[in-house]
């Protein structure tokens, strides 16, 4: 018994230490990995809407792996109850839509949400606060990108958002819509065909040739082209043959 109290002690301090000097930056976040929330409808009965609600959250790493860059595009937004706010959150929402089921905000350092997300020192507000880091929205249609430096698109990291969800909040932290993250498809490999590997073609050769042609069989003959040289034994003997026939000749001119 003693032992699980001082074990739940030492993690509230461990996280109590962690919140005093901020989040880490996150790095290894796979550069090729997409994940992106979309809506599209308010979840929020009573919302009054001058069309319908298109929201929409893209995250994908940079090249070298350091942080998460994000898109973020709304829309069709209520003309009263702003400026909005959106937030990773803790938990992904269920089939029926909840937006409560989505928990509350990813806090993997206990930031905690009483205080007012500092955005000079983003590193010390809730990982999932997004709009109290870069902006809350205060127009639509509303569209910003940023590149965070604390949340994570790598499995396994304390702030890896890929399954989890956004929720999109009225200024009094009314819930208005949410939405999934969904990993979308991995950036293409090079393909199998390397230089030097020479295709092999698949496909049935068809015949050029004119109709009735058989296009396996020898070509037709062209009277145009030169006629080939004797070969060596025929005009050996065409040679030998010329004197036997004056000899015969002669015999018959002679009566012999």
């Amino acid at each position: 018994m003693h032992g699980k109290a001082t074990l739940a002690l030492l993690s509230a301090a461990a996280i109590g230490q962690v919140a005093a000097e901020g989040a880490p930056e996150t790095s290894g976040n796979p550069p090729n990995v997409v994940y992106k929330a979309t809506v599209d409808k308010a979840w929020f009965p009573g919302a009054v809407l001058p069309g319908p609600l298109k929201a929409s959250i893209s995250a994908k790493a940079p090249s070298d792996g350091e942080g998460v860059k994000f898109n973020v595009h709304f829309e069709n937004l209520p003309e009263e109850g702003g400026p909005f706010t959106y937030h990773l959150h803790r938990k992904a929402v269920p089939a029926d839509g909840n937006c409560t089921e989505a928990s509350t905000h990813l806090d993997p350092y206990g930031a905690g949400a009483e205080i007012k997300c500092d955005r000079s020192a983003p590193e010390t507000c809730e990982v999932g606060d997004l709009s109290g880091k870069y902006g809350a929205i205060e127009s639509s249609p509303y569209h910003a990108s940023y590149h965070d430096l604390y949340a994570a698109t790598k499995e396994g990291d304390e702030a890896f958002f890929g399954d989890l969800s956004f929720v999109l909040h009225y200024a009094n932290s009314t819930r208005l819509a949410c939405a999934n993250f969904v990993k979308e498809e991995v950036a293409p490999h090079p393909t199998d065909c390397h230089p030097g590997n020479t295709p092999v073609p698949t496909g049935t050769p068809t015949p050029t040739g004119p109709p009735g042609s058989d296009p396996t069989g020898p070509p037709d003959s062209d009277p145009t082209a030169p006629v080939p040289p004797p070969e060596a034994g025929a005009a050996q003997m065409s040679v030998l043959s010329i004197p036997a026939m004056l000899l015969g000749a002669a015999a018959v001119a002679f009566g012999l």
